[in-house]
């Protein structure tokens, strides 16, 4: 599964995780830097990304407007890249479940 990072994470997860999630991205690669919330989710969802942020708003946006994509929020703070790629590694397979799972549409980890 291809994810795709928020502005407010590393350029260099995409190439940290490449291992286990090949293709990833980060918002910068495809949008200008400061692009409006709606213009990520758009580009998640017309590249069939899963969007990764610490942003709460994303939350609000899959509530409202229903996946995909679907919307993996990090919840850890400010913090080192290597704690986010960390944890998005050690729980690769978890987020490989939600992605699968038709029903669901955002999955807090942290």
């Amino acid at each position: 599964m291809r994810l795709l990072f928020d502005e407010n994470l590393s350029r260099r997860l995409s190439r940290e995780l490449a291992d286990v999630h090949p293709g990833s991205a980060h918002v910068e690669d495809l949008l200008p830097t400061g692009s409006p919330d709606r213009a990520v989710w758009d580009a998640a969802r017309d590249g069939g990304y899963v969007l990764v942020t610490k942003d709460e708003d994303f939350h609000r946006l899959s509530i409202l407007l229903g996946a995909p994509p679907k919307v993996v929020w990090i919840r850890l703070g400010n913090c080192p890249t290597a704690d986010v790629a960390h944890l998005l590694r050690t729980h690769a397979e978890e987020i490989r479940r939600f992605v699968e799972h038709d029903d669901a549409t955002f999955l807090a980890l942290g």
